[in-house]
């Protein structure tokens, strides 16, 4: 028999892991489950719940995936370990990935054929908010796939939009979120990168530009990092191929050009190819200061 304080979190990265803690903290019975079995046991042991999720999955109201993509995040569902078949007819699937919205219609209709409910609810808000329950989410589904997701959306975020009735509009806004942060941290990095050539020092650049019109979350938000020379990834910067390839190639199929968010793309593959791509997303700076001869704070001379 299901229930709605019954959920399971499928993928404990830096993201999955905190809506996994917020969700206790919430009081839902919550199981924890991650590619890495040493995860899934950390997890277990500081407050999860105990099981196997082929066995619990009848007893869940909800599973949030919180993978990396969408191949992750159809396997998780219909691959030969495959959740869906699983899960009760009227429990509902909250899927947070970064996916095109016509994978996410696609989702919508495979998880209609077993009688589940599809929840299209990518999330904003980075590792913290996550550990707070205080993300955002851009969600889209049926009215009964919502009252089926509720609580465990109260549990995870602050903030919940509701974009339509039916799955893609959610992935659709979350796209144009990612083309816009994409193109800030890389633009960032650049803006703080050029400063350095002209005497300005990272912590200086901080101070005063995160008080001024060009500034932004991000930049707020990343730029510490690079001025602390920590680049421990609470986003690493290979979401952004990923997540800024979605989006050129949602663009493509509405004929659109988006020349800047092209550039950043490269900012990040750069980074990537530098073996950079497990380093906070911050670390894309270091592209830049290596072409121009620069050394970040905790960086080498």
């Amino acid at each position: 028999m299901t229930d709605t304080k019954n959920t399971a979190v499928i993928g404990l990265g830096s993201m999955g892991y905190g809506i996994a803690q917020s969700c206790v903290a919430a009081g839902l019975i919550t199981y924890g489950f991650d590619v890495r079995p040493e995860v899934t046991t950390r997890f277990q042991t500081e407050s999860g719940a105990q099981g196997i999720l082929a066995e619990v999955a009848p007893t869940l109201g909800s599973v949030v995936i919180a993978v990396l993509n969408a191949a992750q995040t159809e396997e998780v569902l219909f691959g030969p370990d495959g959740i869906a078949r699983h899960l009760a007819p009227g429990s509902v699937v909250i899927a947070c990935a970064t996916v095109a919205p016509d994978f996410a219609k696609d989702m919508a209709a495979h998880c209609a054929d077993h009688a589940l409910h599809y929840l299209d609810a990518p999330i904003s808000g980075g590792s913290i908010k996550a550990a707070q329950g205080a993300l955002t989410i851009m969600a889209s589904g049926t009215p009964a796939a919502f009252d089926a997701a509720q609580t465990t959306l109260d549990a995870m975020a602050e903030t919940v939009f509701r974009l339509g009735d039916a799955a893609g509009p959610g992935s659709a806004m979350k796209a144009v979120n990612q083309l816009l942060a994409g193109v800030h941290i890389a633009t960032m990095a650049e803006a703080l990168t050029f400063g350095m050539t002209q005497g300005v020092a990272p912590d200086q650049f901080v101070e005063v530009i995160s008080k001024c019109a060009g500034s932004s979350w991000m930049l707020e938000n990343r730029a510490p990092h690079i001025v602390a020379g920590d680049y421990t990834p609470h986003s690493s910067v290979n979401i952004w191929p990923k997540d800024l390839g979605i989006v050129l190639d949602i663009a493509k199929s509405a004929q659109f050009s988006a020349p800047i968010t092209a550039a950043a793309l490269q900012q990040f593959v750069a980074a990537a190819g530098m073996g950079l791509g497990g380093e906070d997303d911050a670390a894309v700076a270091k592209v830049y200061a290596r072409n121009a001869g620069l050394t970040l704070p905790g960086g080498k001379s």
